[in-house]
């Protein structure tokens, strides 16, 4: 069996749905709001500005629609913590794809608004057993789902960097959906017992080479916040700046996880 398969975690589908559809509305409560010279603004992804962003959140969200489009693949060839590892490979294509949208939807009001009813009617009339083909590979549209969480959490952290005073607020499921499936992946990268890497509310991993703690206090402990870690585990933040910041705290010497961060490009 695979390090993925066996640490894989199960998602209440019903929770993630849910978690999925508040987030998207979290957003697009914040984008009636933005003036233009709001949307013009630069964002911390290259030379994207905030218009480019939001439609490119539409984007991420609509790659459910564009997967159930194409017929369902015969069998399942990906696990859900294959995915972080894969998102870079297609990020030329992305950013094409990203900036023809922002172009073609000027009422970035209006394109969220029609995105997330055609994702209820989608949700509605698809279980969450029907694989889908992905850039990963094909996965059931419930381990899906789980993905988008992280897409909309971390772009929505990317809004409120560029926006000052925006504060979107984050959905708790969903914020703890991303939380989990980015510690996971750091124990699929760095599989081993020997440091605890722990983020409250929401995960606990075990990981790293080394003597496995059985029990008492680990002699290596890593602990931050959930959007610390998502930051880290992103790129959004560097480990060193995050030590430096007191936003981590790192106690052990097989604590230093910044050969292995970030997870995803």
């Amino acid at each position: 069996m695979s390090t993925a398969k066996k640490r894989a975690r199960t998602y209440d589908p019903v929770k993630i749905r849910k978690a999925v559809q508040a987030q998207l509305g979290n957003v697009r409560e914040a984008v009636r709001t933005l003036a233009p010279e709001q949307l013009a603004l630069p964002t911390r992804l290259g030379e994207w500005t905030v218009r480019e962003l939001i439609a490119h959140i539409g984007m991420a969200v609509t790659a459910v629609h564009r997967a159930l489009d194409l017929p369902a693949p015969a069998r399942q060839d990906a696990t859900l913590l294959d995915w972080p590892f894969a998102t870079a490979a297609n990020s030329v294509a992305i950013a094409d794809f990203t900036r023809g949208l922002a172009e073609r939807h000027p009422d970035l009001d209006a394109y969220l608004t029609d995105v997330d009813r055609t994702l209820t009617d989608l949700l509605d009339t698809h279980p969450g057993t029907r694989l889908l083909a992905t850039n990963v590979g094909a996965l059931p549209l419930a381990d899906y789902l789980v993905t988008r969480t992280v897409e909309l959490v971390v772009h929505t952290d990317d809004l409120n960097a560029a926006v000052p005073g925006l504060d979107i607020p984050y959905d708790r499921q969903a914020l703890a959906a991303c939380t989990r499936l980015l510690a996971d992946a750091l124990a699929t990268k760095a599989p081993g017992g020997s440091t605890e890497v722990r983020i409250p509310p929401y995960a606990v991993v075990q990981c790293v080479e080394g003597p496995k703690h059985t029990r008492g206090t680990p002699p290596n402990v890593v602990e931050t916040d959930p959007l610390t870690w998502m930051r880290l585990a992103t790129g959004r933040l560097a480990w060193k700046d995050a030590l430096d910041e007191a936003k981590v705290g790192a106690s052990g010497e097989r604590a230093d996880l910044g050969g292995l961060l970030p997870l995803m490009g």
